[in-house]
């Protein structure tokens, strides 16, 4: 049965389906004017798409969870795909931007909190800040002081993808005397940074190597075993990005063997589940994919879903649109 709840100003609420993990920040301040029918908790989604897919009009969707070609093409009268992330490789924008579907995300945002864990990762994997906390806490101290970590002062830092959150990143580093190189696939114009012409020469200057480059299939893997080699045992590397661009096995095996000296990661391939050798290797810090968790960026990002979402059903441009994508 169609459901007649009314929104604001006694209009029919238009109908939108959830197919991520939504934090109540976002979804409380839909409800009152939106229909939300929570895809992913539905007993029977298919029971669920036969019912109220011929009236949605809007998908929300995450970073991690968004809608393949098959649910896109499902939706007859989809509008909008309004994603509370900056990364949309989730959802397949191809698809949807082939059917005039309009895909949204929420850039610039979260950008410095994440540079804020990124940096914050630099300086704990070479300093062994965690590790010295569980040092501590396993009472090891009043037998003697743990090992020295290393100073990141005239360390290189090379930075995969020197998009909002690579430079917000290379501005923090600078102030902590980092020097700065990057590898991007995007021309980067007139930067004081040096630029590599492949990932693997970046990696061969870098002494610590982060991920900030986009998701997806174009960069599934693309740091692996040779990258890891080249990064070298006194290396370590930062992921804030996504955990599919690292080759998690590959990665493994450089740690286990001392290919490289250590890891920072908040973002993990195949997360929310950790692999047990990462999860015993003193030299990896792991965060479970926090870094642009904090009340005020969640409540911007929220903030703009919404607007992208009332912009779009009052017949006027949305505020961030994806690109076009080939």
């Amino acid at each position: 049965m169609a459901d007649t709840k009314r929104g604001a100003g006694g209009r029919l609420a238009i109908e939108l389906l959830q197919v991520a993990p939504l934090a109540p920040i976002l979804l409380d301040r839909l409800k009152p004017d939106y229909i939300i029918h929570d895809y992913l908790a539905a007993k029977d989604p298919d029971a669920l798409l036969s019912d109220v897919g011929p009236r949605v009009r809007g998908i929300l969707a995450g970073g991690m969870k968004g809608p393949n070609a098959n649910l896109i093409n499902s939706l007859p009268k989809l509008e909008i795909i309004a994603s509370m992330s900056v990364g949309y490789d989730a959802t397949d924008v191809v698809a949807a931007q082939a059917r005039g579907v309009i895909v949204t995300h929420t850039p610039e945002v979260l950008t410095g909190d994440v540079a804020d864990l990124a940096m914050a990762f630099i300086l704990m994997a070479p300093r062994r800040i965690a590790e010295s906390e569980r040092y501590l806490r396993a009472g090891k101290w009043t037998s003697g002081r743990m090992g020295l970590g290393t100073t990141v002062r005239g360390k290189r830092l090379g930075i995969l993808g020197l998009g909002r959150i690579g430079k917000a990143v290379a501005r923090r580093a600078e102030v902590f005397g980092l020097n700065i190189a990057y590898f991007d696939v995007k021309p980067m114009g007139d930067l004081t940074y040096r630029a590599y012409p492949t990932l693997l020469d970046l990696a061969a200057a870098s002494d610590i190597l982060l991920v900030a480059c986009e998701g997806g299939a174009q960069s599934r893997g693309i740091v692996d075993a040779g990258v890891l080699a080249a990064l070298g045992p006194e290396g370590y590397l930062i992921n804030t990005a996504r955990g599919p661009i690292v080759d998690q096995p590959a990665l493994i095996r450089a740690l286990e063997t001392g290919a490289i000296a250590g890891a920072a990661l908040d973002v993990l391939d195949g997360e929310p589940q950790v692999p047990a050798a990462l999860m015993a290797m003193e030299n990896v810090v792991l965060t479970p994919h926090i870094a642009s968790s904090t009340v005020e960026t969640r409540r911007a990002m929220a903030d703009l879903v919404i607007d992208n979402l009332a912009a779009h059903f009052a017949g006027k441009p949305v505020l961030t649109p994806v690109p076009p994508q080939a």
